[in-house]
């Protein structure tokens, strides 16, 4: 993606800590008939833990219904493994009527601003019902979690749930590269970004405050030498 180095945000557990809160991600991968993409519910696990010792980026894991064709263009003769997963945090529209210069020359245009991560990883199918099981576990053990109830794998029949099993197709995925990109602002003055935090403030909209709050992080300073969005 196109990244100015102002925009880029390289620290680790920033990155890690964006793809755990945005889980439904984009999965593209390059098939016989062309890029494909998909919307999966991933679940990403970090590179401390004994089983993603062999990973320094960690791994993603995920499944899909038997049948949705990924998993089978993955395993084709001619496929490649290497998938690009898009992770889509907060973002919002910013309005050139929150610039505190709006009044004084009007040379200002709208913008948006959000957070990105991209993740370049080899996928590998995982087509056993054992392994499903298990990170279907901790899949909803982690949303049910979230959400405050109690549902647990065990709550449904267990034939039930092989059947359900059957069909699905998991897979994991390597990662090999993660890129960020943090488009708030940054490169505005300090009074310009006060302005747009109060504007996405007043907005009704969970997204804008969430941007707002990430604005409110940034450095009261501004870089030198940085061009314009």
């Amino acid at each position: 993606m196109y990244l100015p180095a102002h925009f880029a945000e390289n620290r680790p557990e920033v990155l890690q800590a964006l793809m755990q809160q945005n889980p439904l991600a984009t999965l593209v991968m390059q098939t016989a008939d062309g890029l494909e993409a998909n919307h999966i519910p991933l679940q990403f696990l970090p590179p401390n833990l004994p089983t993603t010792a062999a990973a320094p980026h960690g791994l993603l894991q995920g499944h899909v219904a038997r049948a949705n064709s990924l998993w089978k263009a993955a395993q084709a003769p001619t496929a490649t493994s290497e998938v690009l997963v898009v992770f889509q945090g907060p973002h919002a529209y910013i309005s050139p009527s929150w610039y505190p210069g709006k009044a004084d020359h009007a040379r200002i245009v709208p913008t948006w601003n959000y957070v990105a991560v991209h993740a370049r990883g080899r996928l590998v199918v995982k087509d056993d019902a054992a392994w499903l099981r298990e990170f279907l576990g901790r899949l909803t053990a982690t949303h049910e979690t979230e959400a405050n109830s109690a549902w647990r794998m065990d709550d449904a029949p267990d034939d039930y749930i092989a059947k359900m099993l059957t069909a699905i197709v998991g897979f994991e995925i390597t990662i090999t590269a993660l890129q960020g990109k943090w488009k708030v602002s940054q490169n505005k003055s300090v009074a310009e970004r006060a302005g747009m935090v109060q504007g996405l403030q007043h907005r009704a909209n969970s997204g804008a405050e969430a941007v707002a709050e990430i604005m409110t992080q940034l450095p009261t300073k501004l870089p030198p030498n940085l061009p314009a969005a």
